[in-house]
């Protein structure tokens, strides 16, 4: 990987993690969440996800080899898919203003947001997520990140059934008939 690729990436990732930050500021009252025992476990998978990765660690052995080349043009596409994943994911957090918490929670007031991103993914912070982790791992081209990103799939399959649970007891009405029209991830697919 060239440094310019691994710098813009990185770069992309502490944009993101600063709009999380200076925005948790500006969240609602915190009324309902998930139990500490999942968050805590979603949290454990989440790390070693990310810390797989973008860690050298990991990069012993069977992990440390390449499953694709580090070419130019595979380093340009891993560029693109995390840039674009990041700044999806930031729209999707910026759209759900005040509503957001890094946890599944309901928020005094909580207003059910389908306009934005939300007009195309249930939850498109984490469609961001997954596509900025793809052209991460494409980035890395080692095994690690594979087993990386799908133990980041993993995290967001257990924080989604909390958040699904939760929406569905909020919003009784309107959020099945969301679920309907929008898919979780991928618009028009899953």
């Amino acid at each position: 990987m060239t440094l310019n690729v691994d710098a813009a990436i990185r770069f992309s990732w502490f944009a993101l993690a600063l709009v999380w930050f200076v925005g948790a500021a500006f969240t609602k009252q915190t009324v309902r969440t998930q139990p500490a025992g999942a968050r805590l476990f979603q949290m454990a998978v989440f790390l070693l996800g990310f810390f797989l990765m973008g860690s050298d660690w990991f990069d012993r052995g069977w992990l440390g080899w390449r499953y694709i080349p580090a070419s130019y043009p595979v380093q340009l596409a891993a560029l693109v898919a995390t840039v674009a994943g990041c700044l999806f994911a930031i729209w999707a957090r910026l759209t759900l203003g005040s509503n957001w918490s890094g946890r599944a929670t309901v928020k005094h007031g909580h207003e059910l947001i389908v306009k934005g991103p939300y007009s195309l993914s249930r939850h498109p912070i984490y469609t961001g997520l997954l596509v900025a982790s793809v052209g991460t791992s494409l980035a890395g081209g080692e095994w690690r990140c594979i087993l990386g990103f799908a133990t980041v799939v993993l995290g967001f399959i257990l924080k989604m059934s909390q958040e699904e649970r939760l929406m569905i007891e909020t919003f009784p009405e309107a959020y099945p008939q969301y679920r309907r029209r929008v898919k979780a991830i991928l618009p028009g697919l899953l």
